[in-house]
């Protein structure tokens, strides 16, 4: 009778023990899950912010147009960009943790601000365009939207952060290798040109 009551009370020891592993895996797991949708939710910030920015860039280069007639291919150089960063960004907005898919971003966005810098160098040789009022409010709002972008990018990067270190630390390295999860890509500013921001004051 002893012999059976201690093997009951040993399987409930067991059964709870396994219950209470059971929902530690499942807590993890949540929280691979939460950590990973606040970088998603974080990368979409940017991708309101860029979106912005793609928005005004036609508008910027439609006012200097009057201006700057013998600029075209400058002109055209960063409508080009624009639209290369824009595709860039509509794939890294379907799946912010590629890493490819952030890394062709990045690459695009320098790109995109080599062109703008270059446009708003010629643009300050325009005393006329310098002084128009739709540039002036063009060139505040592209300046805000700027520093909006690398608010945003910063939280980004925060965010991918603490999802890679639940990803990679023991134990979520487990569960993060039993659900898939998969490491996410910092939004790097690698290149020099990229760590000055686009100057948009005349």
């Amino acid at each position: 009778m002893n012999v059976v009551l201690i093997l009951m009370g040993l399987l409930i020891t067991l059964a709870v023990v396994a219950l209470l592993f059971a929902f530690y895996l499942i807590g993890l797991y949540n929280n691979l899950v939460t950590l990973k949708n606040r970088f998603q939710n974080a990368y979409s910030q940017i991708d309101v912010q860029l979106k912005r920015r793609y928005d005004l860039i036609p508008n910027l280069v439609e006012t200097a147009k009057g201006f700057m007639k013998h600029e075209r291919e400058t002109l055209e150089a960063v409508i080009k960009a624009r639209n290369t960063a824009m595709a860039a960004g509509q794939k890294a907005a379907a799946n912010p943790g590629d890493p490819s898919a952030i890394q062709n971003l990045s690459t695009a966005e320098v790109a995109l601000a080599g062109s703008l810098n270059r446009f708003i160098g010629l643009a300050e040789a325009y005393p006329e365009l310098k002084a128009n009022q739709n540039m002036l409010a063009l060139q505040e709002e592209l300046t805000s939207t700027e520093n909006k972008i690398s608010f945003a990018r910063q939280g980004f990067n925060d965010a991918v952060t603490t999802y890679n270190t639940a990803t990679e630390t023991f134990p979520g390295n487990l569960v993060a290798g039993f659900g898939n999860f998969q490491k996410a890509s910092l939004w790097e500013l690698s290149e020099p040109e990229q760590r000055e921001p686009v100057k948009v004051s005349f």
